[in-house]
């Protein structure tokens, strides 16, 4: 099986950095496959007696991968498109709202800010590497590095990936691990780190 049939596919042998980003975006893929062509009626559909909807996460991978590389790493404000999206920053927000915002919206903000966080990871990398100080930091000031930023990305998405597989299968029956070979999005910009 060729690479180009999978871009999603980690180094079998590389860096730390590459496993890890490598890691990362095979997370990304499998979860934006499990999310991929729904139209509004699928992407708020619930099961059993969760309220956790593919539409809100979407929309809160999407916050969280914004949040992480702004606020987390440079102690920046998040800006937009959150402040167009009337953002408040709760807990709950992105889950809530996303039921307001159609297909096309929830795809384009969650496409953008894998677009944006891979930049800004691959600038601070080349700006301090793995190691270098983020702006978060725990109550008795000890700052976390880029390293742990990315592995808290890559829990986040283990485990709403998860969520999202058994949301997917209820909709529409879709399973798998990871996405089929050759498997390219239907909806929204979505694009792969290494095609």
């Amino acid at each position: 099986m060729s690479t180009n049939d999978t871009p999603w596919e980690p180094p079998l042998a590389g860096t730390e950095v590459g496993h890890l980003l490598g890691a990362l975006d095979r997370l990304r893929a499998t979860f934006r496959w499990k999310a991929d062509a729904l139209d509004a009626a699928a992407l708020n559909a619930t099961i059993a007696a969760s309220a956790l909807t593919i539409g809100g996460l979407l929309k809160h991978l999407a916050a969280v991968e914004d949040f992480t590389m702004t606020r987390k790493l440079r102690g920046e404000d998040m800006g937009q498109p959150w402040t167009s999206f009337g953002y408040d920053g709760s807990n709950d927000w992105e889950f809530s709202s996303a039921a307001q915002d159609s297909p096309e919206e929830l795809y384009a903000l969650y496409d953008g800010a894998v677009e944006r966080t891979r930049s800004r990871i691959l600038d601070a990398l080349a700006n301090g590497g793995l190691d270098q100080p983020a702006h978060a930091a725990s109550d008795e000031g000890e700052h976390a590095s880029l390293r742990r930023l990315l592995f808290d990305l890559v829990e986040e998405y283990g485990r709403h990936t998860g969520h999202a597989d058994l949301i997917r299968e209820a909709i529409d029956g879709r399973v798998g691990e990871d996405p089929p070979p050759g498997w390219r999005p239907v909806s929204g910009q979505f694009t792969f780190a290494h095609s």
